[in-house]
C-alpha cells in the first residue's frame, strides 16, 4: 500500500500529460519548404541521435558489469530508466529549459516549446539563436539529438551510489538535477544567448555541460549517501564482459555525440570523428602502461576504464584540435584521471564506480586542453588556444572550469539533501545487504525470475 501511495501523484501528473497530449493540436509545424532542409545533413543527425541513443544501455551494461551480482540488474536499469523518463520531461519542458527563449542568460524559457508546441519539420527561423545552431536541419531532428545528451547525463551519475540508492529516490533526484543543474549548464554554455557561450567557453559535444556536471553530482552524491557497508565494499565483479561490451558500444556510439556535435555533414564532423577514435586509443595504451609500471597486471577493465576516459576528455576538444593533439588530449586524461583513482582507493570517499575520477576530472583535463590547443578546424573560432600564443580562451577556460564545477558540485549537494527530506534515497542496510535487485525490483539475476 505504501509503494502504490508513493507512485500515486507521478501517476496521476504522467496520465494527465498524456491527456494534454492527445488534445495538443499544431505541435509540429509542417516544413513550408523541402528546400530549407539538407537532407544529407539530417540523414546523418538522424544516425547520429540513433547512435547517442545506444550509449545509455551501453553505459548500463558498463557499470552493472562492474557491480556485484545481486546489484548488476538494479545498476543496469538505473541507466535504461532514463530513456522513458527524461524523454517526457524534455517533451514537456525540458527543451524549453534548454534551448527556449533566453532569460539573463542563465535559462530558457519553459513555456517556449511546452509540449514540443512548435517544435517543427521546418528548421529553426532566420535570424534566430536555434538556426544559427542548425540552419539545415529540422528543428524537431535538432531537439531529439539533444535529448541523447539529456537522458545520458543522469545515468553517468549512478555509478557513484551504485548499490545503495533507493529507486524512488533516485528518480526525484534525476528530475531535480535535471532541472536545477543540467538545464543552467547546457544553456548558458550552447545556447548562443548563454553566458558562458558569449564568454567564449568551448565545448563541442558536452565535456561541461555533460561529464563536468555529472562527475560533480556524483562526487557530491558519494559524500552524501557515505559509504557502503564493510561487506559490499569489496566484492568481485558481475560480469566482466559485460564491461567489455558496454565499452566497445559506448566507443561505437561516442561517434554520434562528438561526430554529430556538429550538426551537419562537414569538416567539423570528420575531424571530430577522427580525434575521438584517436583520443580513446591513446587513453587505453596509456591507462595500461600506467597500470604496467606501478607492477599491476594488464587488465581489461583497465583498458576498458581508459578508453572511456579518453572518449570523456576529446569531447569538448574534439571539433577544435587536430589529430595529433588528440594523441595528447588522451593520454594526458588518462594519466591524470589513473592517478585520481589511485588517490580516491586511499581515501574514505566511496565513489562506487570512479565516476568523478574519471567523469568529472577527465572532463577537467578537457576543458583544460581545449583551452591550450583550440584552433580553427572548420569551426570559425577566432581566439585560438595557449599553444597558438593566444591565453584568452584558455584564462576564460579555467574561470569558467571553477565556477562550473562549484555550481554543479553545491548544487547537486543541495538537491540530494532536499531529495532526502521528501524520498529518503538511500536504502537500509537490511536492504543494502539483500541487494537492490531483489528490494527495489523484485528481480534476480541469479535465478531469472521475475515476482508479478
Amino acid at each position: 500500500m505504501a509503494m502504490r501511495k508513493k507512485y500515486l501523484l507521478p501517476a496521476i501528473l504522467f496520465f494527465g500529460l498524456v491527456i494534454a497530449g492527445a488534445f495538443n493540436p499544431g505541435q509540429i509545424l509542417t516544413g513550408s519548404s523541402v528546400g530549407e532542409i539538407s537532407s544529407g545533413d539530417t540523414a546523418w543527425m538522424i544516425v547520429a541521435a540513433a547512435l547517442v541513443l545506444i550509449m545509455t544501455p551501453a553505459l548500463g551494461f558498463f557499470y552493472g558489469g562492474m557491480a556485484n551480482r545481486k546489484n548488476i540488474i538494479s545498476t543496469v536499469f538505473q541507466s535504461v530508466i532514463c530513456l522513458g523518463f527524461m524523454s517526457v520531461i524534455w517533451v514537456v519542458f525540458g527543451f524549453s529549459l534548454c534551448f527556449g527563449n533566453d532569460i539573463g542568460g542563465i535559462i530558457g524559457n519553459p513555456m517556449t516549446f511546452f509540449m514540443f508546441k512548435g517544435v517543427s519539420l521546418s528548421p529553426a527561423a532566420a535570424g534566430t539563436p536555434l538556426n544559427v545552431l542548425a540552419p539545415t536541419i529540422p528543428l524537431i531532428m535538432f531537439a531529439m539529438f539533444q535529448l541523447k545528451f539529456a537522458i545520458i547525463t543522469p545515468a553517468l551519475i549512478t555509478g557513484s551510489f551504485a548499490q545503495r540508492v533507493k529507486f524512488s529516490g533516485y528518480l526525484l533526484f534525476i528530475f531535480l538535477f535535471f532541472v536545477c543543474i543540467y538545464a543552467p549548464i547546457c544553456h548558458m554554455t550552447w545556447h548562443p544567448d548563454g553566458i558562458l557561450f558569449k564568454y567564449g567557453v568551448l565545448d563541442f559535444a558536452g565535456g561541461t555541460v555533460v561529464h563536468m556536471s555529472a562527475g560533480f553530482a556524483a562526487l557530491a552524491g558519494a559524500l552524501f549517501m557515505g559509504p557502503r557497508t564493510e561487506s559490499e565494499r569489496t566484492h568481485e565483479f558481475a560480469n566482466i564482459p559485460y564491461v567489455i561490451i558496454g565499452t566497445g558500444l559506448l566507443w561505437f556510439g561516442w561517434f554520434g555525440f562528438n561526430a554529430g556535435s556538429a550538426l551537419g555533414v562537414n569538416a567539423k564532423a570528420v575531424n571530430a570523428f577522427a580525434t575521438t577514435n584517436t583520443a580513446a586509443a591513446s587513453a587505453m595504451v596509456a591507462w595500461v602502461l600506467v597500470d604496467a609500471m606501478r607492477g599491476h597486471k594488464v587488465s581489461s577493465i583497465g583498458a576498458c576504464i581508459g578508453a572511456v576516459v579518453g572518449l570523456v576528455a576529446i569531447t569538448p576538444a574534439c571539433g577544435f584540435v587536430n589529430v595529433g593533439e588528440s594523441i595528447a588530449v588522451g593520454a594526458i586524461a588518462a594519466v591524470v584521471s589513473n592517478f585520481a583513482v589511485h588517490f580516491k582507493n586511499k581515501s574514505t570517499l566511496d565513489d562506487t564506480l570512479d565516476v568523478f575520477p574519471c567523469h568529472g576530472v577527465g572532463g577537467m583535463v578537457g576543458m583544460i586542453l581545449t583551452g591550450v590547443f583550440a584552433a580553427d578546424y572548420g569551426t570559425g573560432i577566432t581566439d585560438w588556444g595557449l599553444a597558438y600564443g593566444q591565453y584568452k580562451t584558455f584564462v576564460h577556460h579555467i574561470i569558467a572550469l571553477v565556477g562550473i564545477a562549484a555550481f554543479a558540485f553545491v548544487g547537486s549537494y543541495a538537491l540530494y539533501y532536499i531529495t532526502n527530506l521528501i524520498e529518503p534515497i538511500r536504502v537500509s542496510k537490511e536492504e543494502e545487504e539483500m541487494g537492490l535487485d531483489i528490494t527495489q525490483h523484485g528481480e534476480s539475476y541469479a535465478s531469472l525470475r521475475i515476482d508479478l
